[in-house]
């Protein structure tokens, strides 16, 4: 039963980090539409041509997510495996995936906070 808790877990997280990505992706877009509503499109032309570092993050971040679900599973698999054999030995690969993400991340969000002040 831990084994699947420790599945759902990373699904919940994989899910997380795509909508995250989705998230980051479209925060673009509704900047662009806000300075147009407000009426200050020429005082942020960066905004107008296009989507820049947020489409490509946004989808880096949708695709991690994805990769994260599919690995989960494998691992969901294989321990299972090993449960039922009694030949468990922990593995880390996908917790360092995890955790190189979300300081990909960090690192990618404190550079873009520095860089629009």
């Amino acid at each position: 039963m831990a084994n699947e808790r420790t599945f759902l877990a990373w699904i919940r997280t994989s899910i997380g980090i795509m909508a995250f990505g989705f998230v980051v992706e479209r925060f673009a877009l509704f900047m662009k539409q806000l300075t147009f509503f407000l009426g200050k499109a020429e005082a942020a032309p960066h905004l107008q041509t296009g989507h820049g570092y947020s489409l490509i993050f946004g989808i880096l971040l949708v695709g991690i997510g994805a990769l994260i679900a599919v690995l989960a599973f494998i691992r969901f698999k294989r321990i299972k495996k090993e449960i039922e054999m009694e030949t468990y030995s922990p593995s880390s690969g996908l917790d360092f995936l995890i955790t190189l993400s979300v300081v990909g991340t960090g690192i990618f969000l404190i550079g873009f906070l520095i860089r629009s002040l």
